[in-house]
């Protein structure tokens, strides 16, 4: 089966204190060249937190 085009643009969000992943988004890979930093809740740490693009 081949991979969707929604897949490859899907990218993980990690908690910077807990270092856990709690969100999915996607980016435009040709327009957004840095690392989506965005602040969120962590349902671990029950608080917001900043979360960082993870590796795949």
């Amino acid at each position: 089966m081949s991979e969707s085009k929604f897949s490859k643009n899907l990218i993980k969000l990690r908690c910077e204190v807990c270092k856990m992943v709690n969100y999915y988004t996607r980016k435009n890979k040709k327009k957004v060249e840095r690392k989506i930093e965005t602040s969120k809740f962590c349902k671990h740490c029950r608080r917001h937190t900043k979360h960082k693009e993870a590796k795949k």
